[in-house]
């Protein structure tokens, strides 16, 4: 059976292109430790309500002026299922759970994360005014659909 040249160069460049493909996974999984797209803090899951800054979990102006939402997502609820922050200001929300895997998806913005037990996401995000849905998009139980809250960005009073 005679292979045309022609038949042979797509083949090479298939196996070429897989060949790159599976380098660049193994590149990535090796160079870069393959963990959450996060800033790499990790909490004990099981004390979470114990560990600092989710004792309390809500908003926190920190001693520099920063503002800070601590929530602890856990099955079926985010404690606290509703946070009230200033408009146009940068806040930083720190989100933990103890029990699986949650999504915190501020709906109409792009603050979207996942939640994995055992480390903390962080990220920092300003809202216009409204009222804003958060939802959970990782399905992490029965009650999936129930667990939601609400974000509420209201104009500082001068």
């Amino acid at each position: 059976m005679k292979v045309d040249l022609y038949e042979k160069i797509w083949m090479l460049l298939a196996a070429g292109l897989i060949a790159a493909f599976l380098g660049a996974i193994v590149f990535a999984a090796g160079s870069q430790a393959m963990r959450p797209p996060s800033h790499m803090e990790t909490i004990d899951p099981a004390a979470v309500y114990d560990a600092p800054g989710f004792s309390n979990p809500g908003l926190v102006e920190e001693p520099d002026g920063r503002l800070v939402v601590s929530i602890v997502a856990e099955m079926f609820v985010f404690d606290p299922d509703e946070i009230e922050v200033p408009a146009r200001r940068p806040i930083t929300f720190r989100i933990t759970s103890p029990d699986v895997i949650h999504g915190f998806d501020v709906v109409g913005t792009n603050a979207n994360a996942m939640v994995i037990p055992g480390y903390v996401t962080e990220f920092t995000i300003s809202f216009e005014p409204g009222e804003y849905l958060i939802a959970c998009h990782e399905y992490c139980g029965l009650l999936h659909h129930d667990m939601q809250g609400v974000l509420i960005a209201e104009e500082e009073s001068s």
